[in-house]
């Protein structure tokens, strides 16, 4: 099983990379390197939460699991 850092750790890379991808985007679309960076770093935070919180959640979901794989009890 995953540990609560271990998680977070994943949520941070992958927050690294969807947020690269927002800010040239946002970038794109509104041609405002300000606005683009205020969607970006505002999106790095709330995404993060999530995602953190969605790996959480599907450790508790047995679904598609080998037998003798289930994880320790989630707190």
């Amino acid at each position: 099983m995953d540990t609560h850092s271990r998680s977070f750790a994943k949520a941070i890379s992958w927050r690294v990379t969807g947020t690269i991808d927002t800010i040239v985007l946002s970038l794109i679309i509104t041609r405002s390197i300000k606005l683009a960076a205020t969607i970006g770093l505002t999106e790095v935070v709330t995404k993060s939460i999530l995602y953190y919180l969605h790996e959480r959640a599907w450790l508790r979901i047995p679904y598609g699991r080998k037998p003798g794989t289930a994880p320790e009890a989630v707190p």
